[in-house]
Formats: C-alpha cells, sequence, structure tokens
C-alpha cells in the first residue's frame, strides 16, 4: 500500500541525496519511440514515468502502449530480483503511472475510479499520476478519499512489487495537509525564469526529499547545474528538466527528451552506459 501517512516527517538537511528522474508523460509511445525506450536505458534514474493515452487510459486497450508498458513492468521487476547489474539497476526500478487528471476537484470520484480501474486491467500500472489536483484546503477531503480508494485498488494489485505509488500534479505549494494524502507532490511545474528565483514554502522542510517533485521547461543546458542545486535546496527528490519551452509548435515541452537528455541524466544519475 502506498506510504499515505509515513511514519513522521524529519527535518531535511542542507545536502538531500541526487534526484531521480520523473517523466509528466511524454508522447504516445508509436510517435515518440526514442523517448520510451530511453526510461529502461542503463544509467537512467528513472523514479517513474506517467503514461497517458488521451487525458487518461483511454476507451481501449492500446497495443503500443501496452508493449511500453511492458517493457518498463518487466525491466523494474528484473531490478527488485537483481538480475540486472549495478549501474543498470536504478533505470530498472522505476514504475509507470497511469494519468488521472483531477480537473482541479471538478471530476466526479467515480469517474476518476473507473480510470484507475482501466489503467490497472489493462496496463497494469505501478501508480497514479494525479494531475490538476486542487491546492487548496477546500479539496483536501475529496483527494484524501480518492487516494485512500486508489491504495487500496493498488494494494490489491498482484503486480506491485515495493508497493503502489501515488504522485499529486498540483504544480505549486499546495495547503500543507496534501503531504499527508499521497507518496509525493509536484511542488513546481513551470519555466527556469520562474524556477531560479523560487523559493520552498516553510512547511516542506519537515519532510524528505522523496516527497517532493519539480518539472522545469526552457531551462539552457548551461543552467543544469544551477538547476539541480535549486532542487536539492528545496527538497526536490524527482525532477524533469528540459530546455523544450512550448513554443514553435510545441504543445508540451514535457512530451519529448531535451537536448541536453545525456548530460541531464549522467549529471544527476550514475552515469550512461553504453
Amino acid at each position: 500500500m502506498p506510504h499515505l501517512t509515513g511514519t513522521g516527517p524529519g527535518l531535511r538537511t542542507g545536502r538531500g541525496p541526487q534526484p531521480g528522474v520523473g517523466v509528466p508523460g511524454y508522447g504516445h509511445p508509436l510517435l515518440a519511440p526514442g523517448e520510451w525506450a530511453e526510461l529502461g536505458r542503463p544509467g537512467t534514474p528513472l523514479h517513474w514515468a506517467v503514461l497517458n493515452i488521451d487525458n487518461g487510459p483511454g476507451y481501449r486497450p492500446d497495443p503500443h502502449c501496452l508493449e511500453a508498458a511492458g517493457r518498463l513492468r518487466d525491466a523494474r521487476r528484473r531490478a527488485l530480483r537483481g538480475e540486472m547489474p549495478d549501474e543498470a539497476a536504478r533505470a530498472g526500478g522505476g514504475r509507470l503511472l497511469g494519468h488521472l487528471d483531477l480537473a482541479y476537484g471538478r471530476r466526479p470520484h467515480g469517474e476518476l475510479v473507473e480510470d484507475a480501474r482501466s489503467f490497472l486491467d489493462w496496463y497494469r500500472v505501478g501508480g497514479f499520476y494525479l494531475d490538476r489536483c486542487p491546492a487548496d484546503r477546500a479539496g483536501l477531503p475529496a483527494v484524501r478519499r480518492l487516494t485512500s480508494t486508489l491504495a487500496a485498488l493498488l494494494d490489491d494489485g498482484a503486480e506491485q512489487e515495493g508497493g503502489g505509488r501515488l504522485v499529486l500534479g498540483h504544480g505549486t505549494h499546495p495547503y500543507p495537509g496534501y503531504a499527508e494524502a499521497a507518496d509525493q507532490l509536484v511542488t513546481f511545474r513551470g519555466g527556469w525564469a520562474d524556477y531560479r528565483w523560487s523559493q520552498a514554502a516553510e512547511w516542506t522542510a519537515a519532510y524528505g526529499p522523496g516527497r517532493f517533485a519539480h518539472f522545469v521547461h526552457g531551462l539552457p543546458r548551461t543552467h543544469l547545474e544551477e538547476a539541480i542545486r535549486i532542487a536539492r535546496r528545496q527538497g526536490a527528490g524527482t525532477v524533469f528538466f528540459t530546455d523544450r519551452d512550448g513554443t514553435r509548435g510545441q504543445t508540451d515541452p514535457f512530451a519529448t527528451l531535451p537536448s541536453y537528455w545525456d548530460e541531464f541524466v549522467s549529471r544527476i544519475g550514475p552515469g550512461i552506459s553504453e
């Protein structure tokens, strides 16, 4: 079962562990085969990647997504069973998360649970990414109800080696109570111009870096190291950095690899194994 409550927060120190990669959602595997192939590349410190077919699971199983999900699931299973070399273990440990759009609290509970069941039945996902999650205090009870239901669904799943994972996609610092409603919170999603001057909310210092994730677009390669320092200082254990900025026809800057993918991975992970 996901760690919805934890065993008690501890104060974060100034230098946390190196972060890993969280992928908000690449394009369809048929259109972005290179991106999906990189998820299992030896040396890639993947924490999780989001599967989003049609703002959710779609209407029927997609054969290309089934294949991509199977490859990532098999890599994770080999890593957990010690069947991969040490330098590849972190790459194989990543989970596939199903994308659930909460529409800031406007979608009905039953509809979201139905989507979650489809993700589990068709793609045997290892958790869920709750996109456009409410961030205010008023939305917390409904989110807690949903994450409790999802935790029970994941707990019943036969494929959940190491437990499932729930990530709340706020994109900003929410009301502090959300930290106890899921395994991880996305507390920043935006451009480099805002990220470089951003600050973490005071209450986040009571939690370890594994509880937070940051997604930054429009980040020049020359500022990669600076962005990693900011992530560590603010306690982000999972990151995705890209120089894509959503312009020049890009509908989602996070849907493709950054031009400096190899350098990004090597800076935060154990290095690329060719």
